[in-house]
């Protein structure tokens, strides 16, 4: 019996990461633009840089901090949440990024076995989440194909009638793979549903400033609700490593078995990166709002130079930073349009399998410059006008 055979069947039948499998197809590659992974292009603030560089050499930066996150940027944090968020009975851990604090989540609310609920498309690195933890009853709702918005009805439907009730339901808002962005009305509904059930919902809100034509973000609050945020995007510290949780104080005994995950994944997040944290805040929403704008004309871009897949075909784009646009029917195989997409044209995408959603492509317009978005908007454009028209020709 082989090695194989041994390793744990939690993680070999959890599916392999798409990003990893994106960055092998474009390692060695001399001239690939990338529209894949969800960055964006600019660097944290340069007063929060100038800081971080003037304290580098401090002790306390290479000594283990509180195990929730530092005293002052967890209290800087519970201000910005009832400031913008309105959030006013949360409690805050930080961690590693917004991907360890989902699953922080998973391990503290969920057993392995238990049902939760996830629509499509959804995020990937959410859904490995629970494979990798021993969640294996993945309920898979449907969204709305007009607007992405999540199938509320089923939802319903499953919270009453699925053996065993779901602990958790999970959404991204604005949405990672979709760019949709969920009414306040509709969460407010899940969120109802949810309570009424006995289920906790995870909103996971890393695209919190991204919003556009006029939308506004808000979150919602309760004693089932937990709420995940990120530095990543809104402060482009991809990696640094920062992200927070903001769950229900009056749940009892919630911050204790959160301990418990955090001081057995990283003890606590970088001190170095929540320090970078801390004095990005000192920023403010104005920092990134200001440059969110300018993504405007970047999405622009990008839906004009999908429209040879046709009228409707590309969806999203209302908040984060992502387009979902459907491919041709007669390409069923969207990894390998993404391959080919990549050593013929020169631009990279994310397949739509990756997000429960075969057929399709997730585009990011946040990881370039408007210049370099114009020149990956132009080989993508010309991609797809090849595969509409004559196929994939090597």
């Amino acid at each position: 019996m082989g090695s194989f055979a041994k390793l744990a069947r939690r993680a070999v039948e959890t599916d392999a990461p798409v990003m990893v499998k994106i960055q092998e197809l474009l390692r060695g590659a001399t001239d690939v633009m990338s529209l894949a992974q969800g960055v964006v292009y600019w660097q944290p603030p340069e007063s929060a840089l100038d800081k971080v560089n003037k304290i580098i050499r401090e002790p306390s930066i290479s000594k283990y901090g509180s195990d929730d996150g530092l005293p002052e940027l967890r209290e800087a944090l519970l201000e910005k949440l009832r400031r913008e968020n309105k959030l006013t009975k949360s409690s805050v851990m930080v961690t590693a990024g917004a991907n360890q604090a989902f699953v922080n989540l998973v391990l503290t609310l969920c057993d392995a076995g238990d049902s939760v609920v996830m629509f499509a498309p959804y995020y990937f690195n959410a859904y490995m989440s629970f494979q990798m933890t021993g969640v294996t009853d993945i309920l898979v709702g449907a969204s709305d194909p007009k607007t992405l918005h999540p199938d509320v009805d089923w939802l319903e439907k499953v919270l009453k009638e699925h053996d065993p009730i779901p602990k958790l339901v999970t959404v991204v808002n604005p949405g990672n793979p979709s760019g949709a962005f969920i009414p306040r009305p509709m969460l407010e509904r899940i969120a109802d549903l949810c309570k009424s059930a006995g289920a906790w919902l995870v909103v996971d809100n890393t695209y919190e400033y991204f919003m556009y034509d006029g939308m506004e973000h808000y979150c919602l609050e309760d004693n089932h609700i937990v709420n995940v945020f990120s530095f990543s995007k809104a402060y482009g510290m991809m990696g640094w490593r920062v992200g927070y949780i903001a769950h229900p104080k009056e749940a009892e005994g919630f911050h204790d078995q959160l301990l418990k995950v955090q001081d057995n994944i990283p003890i606590c997040a970088s001190i170095i990166g929540q320090r970078l944290a801390l004095y990005a805040l000192e920023a403010g929403p104005e920092w990134i709002k200001e440059r969110v704008k300018d993504l405007v004309k970047n999405r622009e871009l990008l839906v004009e130079a999908m429209s040879p897949l046709g009228e409707d075909a590309v969806k999203g784009g209302e908040g984060a930073i992502y387009l979902w646009a459907r491919l041709p029917d007669k390409c069923s195989d969207d990894f390998e349009v993404v391959r080919w997409l990549a050593n013929k044209h020169g631009v990279a995408v994310i397949p739509g399998s990756a997000s429960g959603g075969p057929g399709y492509i997730r585009v990011s317009f946040g990881g370039l410059k408007e210049e370099d978005t114009r020149l990956a908007a132009e080989r993508l454009k010309r991609g797809l006008q090849e595969l509409v028209s004559d196929g994939m020709v090597q």
